[in-house]
């Protein structure tokens, strides 16, 4: 029997799947171990690629065994399925991991510390609390409008809705203001809490270097420079900006055959939270640029005026996304092209 140099280790609560190769992919082991008995096995292994598939807990496990003297690698669960073999369990999972971390042209999710995970938790929370208070507002507006009470649409209206609730006046029935009242008054409190969250976020932009170099971007403000340094992986991880801007899933699905390309909707791959900021501040610069053409650049201008605007807004992700690879892989700041004439 050879000696191991790889295993794949399906992660779960309480029961974890372990399968070890030697190099030639004969098998050495299949294990199942309890949580408590994770370490213990690896510390008695001699050093070897250990294999897992990228999820929620895979960061952690990830660090604890490296501590104990392996080579770590994370793999996308997409990237690990055509290796399973027919049917789906634990073992066969374990092995497909195995296999998978064994192909050269494999590619691996970039492992993360403690600190960086732990700086992911304020969007992570934010994004939360604005899930929320959307809600809340649909909630209020929905039920104000029973009663003929029409608001616009924003948060920069939520005070109306609160001021209808909190007015005496106001032809509410007695029966539905206490109810309205508990709607209006969280709401109240999810705001004051997001405004927290965003002088902190605003706090660290100003002073992390990277983070403010990449608001000199357009449409790059606190929010998303703090989200690109939390969230984003090294830049030396892509070979070149579009590579980036692929991994957040801004470029387009390919189903290509026979020397002919057909190109669909955008992947929607990589970091969801990313994605969706940088395409918020697209959006915003896209918005400025259509009300006023000529504080815009020749190429969004010109994009402008031959494409739909949705289209356009992605296409400026992408191009931001490129942008905050090169400010991130070379340094310097942003450099704002010719105005259109």
């Amino acid at each position: 029997m050879g000696e191991v140099s790889t295993v794949g280790i399906d992660l779960a609560k309480s029961v974890f799947q372990v399968h070890g190769s030697d190099p030639s992919g004969a098998v050495i082991f299949r294990k199942k171990l309890r949580r408590d008995q994770v370490l213990s096995f690896f510390s008695t292994l001699p050093r070897c690629v250990v294999a897992m598939e990228a999820c929620a807990s895979a960061h952690y496990w990830a660090r604890e065994i490296a501590a104990v003297g392996h080579d770590t690698r994370l793999i996308p669960p997409a990237y690990v399925k055509p290796f399973v073999k027919r049917q789906k369990n634990d073992m066969a999972d374990a092995e497909a991991i195995c296999e998978a971390a064994q192909r050269p042209t494999m590619r691996f999710v970039q492992g993360k510390s403690a600190e960086a995970q732990a700086s992911g938790v304020i969007f992570r929370t934010r994004d939360l609390l604005v899930r929320q208070r959307t809600q809340l507002i649909n909630a209020l507006r929905g039920h104000l409008t029973e009663f003929g009470y029409i608001v616009r649409q924003g948060v920069g209206h939520v005070a109306k809705l609160v001021d209808i609730v909190g007015d005496p006046a106001s032809e509410i029935p007695t029966e539905a203001r206490p109810v309205l009242t508990v709607i209006a008054e969280s709401l109240q409190a999810m705001q004051a809490q997001i405004a927290v969250l965003d002088r902190e976020i605003a706090s660290r932009a100003k002073a992390d270097p990277v983070a403010k170099r990449l608001t000199t971007i357009p449409g790059v403000g606190p929010v998303i420079a703090t989200a690109l340094v939390a969230l984003a992986p090294a830049a030396s991880t892509f070979r070149r900006g579009r590579d980036f801007a692929a991994w957040l899933g801004l470029v387009p699905r390919q189903h290509s055959s026979g020397g002919k390309e057909r190109l669909g909707r955008t992947t929607k791959m990589g970091e969801r939270s990313l994605r969706r900021l940088l395409i918020l501040g697209a959006s915003s610069a896209t918005k400025v640029a259509a009300r006023d053409p000529d504080k815009a650049g020749a190429w969004l201008a010109g994009m402008l005026a031959r494409k739909p605007r949705m289209l356009v807004t992605v296409a400026l992700a992408n191009k931001m996304a490129r942008t905050v690879w090169a400010l991130m892989a070379h340094g310097g700041s942003y450099r704002a092209p010719a105005a259109a004439v």
